[in-house]
C-alpha cells in the first residue's frame, strides 16, 4: 500500500509479506493508520478529519492479490476493472471537504463495490470488534456464520414466513384499529351515494340545462328578434307593400336569367344569386319555425332552475361538474364495497395469521435445533483453541434461550417472543478455570481473556469460512507473559494458510512474525517514506528490546529479544 496525507502519515509505502506481518512502533506513531488505510481500500467510511492538515486530500493505493475464480474477481470484472497479473489495483481518495472517490483496475466505481469485495478478501478485527462480540445479537450472528447452511437454510424459510406474518399483522391492525374511522367513511359514502341517486344526474346534463335556462330567460327577446329577421328576409304579412330581401334577390335573379345566354360571366353570377335565394328561403323558414317552437312557458323555466339548483348541490360537494360527480359516485361505490367487506376480510386475515404463527413456530423450532447442534461444535472448537492460547482449563459454551410472550409463537408447549432472526437469544459463556460457573463473557472475562476468546473465535472461523487476509488491530490488548507468547504462536500457525497482519505493542507477538514493520515519525511529527521500515537482523532486535524494556540498548532486553526470536524460529 502507498499512503499519502493520511493522519500523521505524509507519504509512506507499506509492503506486507505473504505470511505473518507485525506492525510496531511507539504509541501515536501512526500504526493504526495502516489499519485505517486498508479499511479505506475496502470501502470503509471516509472521514475528512483523516486528511492531513494542509493537504487537499488523502490517497491510499493498494495492490491486492485476488483468489482465482472467486466472487471478488467476478464482481470487479462486472464493474469494468482489469486485473494486473492476477491482482487488483485499488485506490481511494478522500478530500478535505468530505468527498470520496474509488477506483478499481483503472475504473471509477461506487465505494459500495469496495465493500462487496472486502467480505471475500479481508477480515478486519480490532478492539471495537471485541466490544461488538459482547452484544447478544453479534454472538447469534457469529454462531449462524459458523453453522453455515445448516442454519442459513432454515433461517431463510423462517424469514420468509416472518415477513408474510408481519405484513398480514400490519394489515389486520390497520383494519381493526381504524374501525371507527372506516365506519365513519362508509357512512359518508352511503349518504353521498344516496344523495346522488335521488337526483339521478345525467352526463352533461348541467351544460344542457344551463343553455336551456339562458334561452328561456330571454324568450321574448329571442322571439321578437326571430320575427323581425323573418320579416326582413321573407316579408311581413301585415305589410303587403313592404320590400323584403327574398323579393329583391328573386328580382335580381330574374333580371340576370333573361340575358345569361349571352354572357357566361353573367350566367355564373345568376347561378350564385339563385343559391343565395334558396339559402334566404331556408333561413327564413327556420326562423319561422324557431319563433313558433320557442317555449316561453315560465313554468318550464322554473322547473329548469329547480333542476339546476339540485345539480349545483351535488357539484358543490362531489365535483366541479356533473361528470365529476358521476365519477365520484363510481369510485365511492367501489370503496364502499371494500369497507363493507372489512368483517369478512378481518376473518380471512385472522385465520391466515393464526396459520402462519403455527407454521412459524415449527420453522423456529427447526432453527433452534440447528443452532443448538452448531453451538456444541462451535463451543468445542473455540475451547480447543483457547487451550493453545494459554487458557488450558477454560471452557466455552453457548446458552440458547427464549423469552415467554403471550403474543408470540408456540414452541415446545410455550408461547415465546419472536423476531426476524427467530426466537433464540444466544449468549456466549466462559468458565475460565475448573470450578468456575459459566458466565457471560461480558461479565466473566477480563480484557486479556476477551482478546483470546476473540482470537480463538476468528481462528475457528478461518477453518470454516477462510479469507486470504486477516488484520488484527491490537486485539492482544491486556495480554502479557506466556499468554502473549501463545497468541504469537497461534497467529503464526494461522499465517501458514493465510496472510496475517497484526498491529501490536507486544514483543512476544511481534517475534513470531515473518516480517516486522516499524512505523516511526520524523522530527516534525510526520511519517514519511522512510518512516515505515522493514526490520531485519540487528534493527529487529533493537525494536524488540525497546518493546520489552523501553530501552533499545539494554543488554538484558537484548538477550530476551534474541531468546524470543529463537523460540519463534524453533516453533516455525
Amino acid at each position: 500500500m502507498r499512503i499519502r496525507s493520511l493522519g500523521v502519515i505524509d507519504d509512506a509505502v507499506v509492503e506486507l509479506s505473504p505470511g505473518f506481518t507485525a506492525v510496531t512502533g511507539e504509541t501515536g506513531a501512526g500504526k493504526t493508520m495502516v489499519v485505517t488505510s486498508l479499511g479505506l481500500l475496502l470501502g470503509g467510511r471516509a472521514d475528512p478529519a483523516l486528511v492531513r492538515i494542509g493537504a487537499k486530500n488523502a490517497v491510499v493505493e493498494g495492490r491486492i492479490a485476488v483468489p482465482a475464480g472467486g466472487t471478488a474477481i467476478r464482481r470487479a470484472e462486472e464493474a469494468g476493472a482489469e486485473l494486473d497479473d492476477g491482482a487488483l489495483l485499488i485506490s481511494r481518495t478522500v478530500s478535505a471537504e468530505g468527498r470520496s472517490r474509488a477506483h478499481i483496475g483503472g475504473r471509477s466505481v461506487p465505494v459500495g463495490v469496495l465493500a462487496e469485495l472486502a467480505d471475500e478478501l479481508v477480515a478486519v478485527h480490532g478492539q471495537t470488534d471485541q466490544q461488538g462480540l459482547l452484544k447478544l445479537s453479534r454472538q447469534r450472528q457469529a454462531l449462524d456464520r459458523y453453522a453455515g447452511d445448516a442454519v442459513a437454510a432454515p433461517l431463510a424459510k423462517y424469514t420468509g414466513a416472518y415477513r408474510r406474518l408481519r405484513a398480514i399483522t400490519t394489515e389486520l391492525d390497520e383494519i381493526t384499529t381504524r374501525a371507527r374511522e372506516r365506519a365513519q367513511e362508509a357512512d359518508m359514502l352511503r349518504f353521498g351515494l344516496e344523495e346522488i341517486a335521488a337526483v339521478e344526474p345525467r352526463s352533461g346534463e348541467d351544460t344542457e340545462l344551463s343553455a336551456e335556462a339562458e334561452r328561456l330567460g330571454h324568450a321574448e327577446a329571442l322571439a321578437s328578434a326571430a320575427t323581425a329577421a323573418h320579416a326582413a328576409l321573407a316579408g311581413n304579412p301585415e305589410d303587403p307593400e313592404g320590400i323584403d330581401a327574398a323579393t329583391l334577390v328573386a328580382g335580381a335573379h330574374r333580371a340576370l336569367e333573361a340575358v345569361r345566354a349571352h354572357d357566361s360571366a353573367l350566367a355564373g353570377l345568376s347561378g350564385r344569386i339563385g343559391e343565395i335565394n334558396i339559402l334566404l328561403r331556408d333561413v327564413a323558414g327556420e326562423l319561422a319555425g324557431y319563433a313558433d317552437d320557442l317555449d316561453a312557458d315560465p313554468l318550464r323555466l322554473a322547473a329548469v332552475e329547480e333542476r339546476r339548483a339540485a345539480l349545483t348541490q351535488l357539484t358543490r360537494k362531489y365535483g366541479e361538474d356533473v361528470d365529476a360527480v358521476l365519477a365520484w359516485a363510481e369510485q365511492g361505490a367501489a370503496r364502499l364495497l371494500e369497507l363493507d367487506g372489512d368483517d369478512e376480510r378481518i376473518d380471512e386475515l385472522t385465520a391466515e395469521r393464526d396459520a402462519l404463527r403455527a407454521e412459524l413456530g415449527g420453522l423456529a423450532q427447526a432453527l433452534t435445533d440447528a443452532r443448538t447442534e452448531a453451538a456444541e461444535r462451535f463451543a468445542a472448537a473455540v475451547t480447543a483453541e483457547l487451550a493453545s492460547l494459554a487458557m488450558p482449563h477454560a471452557r466455552v459454551s453457548f446458552e440458547i434461550r427464549q423469552t415467554d410472550d403471550p403474543e408470540g409463537v408456540e414452541l415446545d408447549g410455550r408461547t415465546v417472543a419472536y423476531g426476524p432472526a427467530g426466537v433464540d437469544e444466544v449468549e456466549l459463556l466462559l468458565a475460565p478455570h475448573p470450578g468456575a460457573p459459566p458466565r457471560p463473557i461480558a461479565k466473566g472475562a477480563s480484557g486479556g481473556e476477551l482478546s483470546r476468546v476473540m482470537l480463538a473465535v476468528e481462528v475457528v472461523f478461518a477453518g470454516t469460512d477462510p479469507v486470504p487476509t486477516y488484520l488484527f488491530d491490537e486485539v492482544d490488548a491486556g495480554v502479557g507473559g506466556k499468554a502473549a507468547v501463545e497468541i504469537g504462536r497461534r497467529l503464526a500457525r494461522l499465517a501458514r494458510s493465510a496472510q496475517v497482519v497484526v498491529v501490536t505493542h507486544l514483543p512476544q507477538v511481534a517475534a513470531f512474525a515473518d516480517r516486522q514493520l516499524l512505523v516511526e515519525k520524523t522530527n516534525d511529527g510526520s511519517v514519511t517514506r522512510s518512516g515505515v521500515k522493514v526490520l531485519e537482523g540487528e534493527d529487529r532486535i533493537r525494536e524488540l528490546s525497546r518493546m520489552l524494556a523501553g530501552q533499545e540498548d539494554s543488554q538484558t532486553a537484548r538477550a530476551h529479544a534474541e531468546e524470543l526470536l529463537a523460540t519463534a524460529r524453533a516453533d516455525a
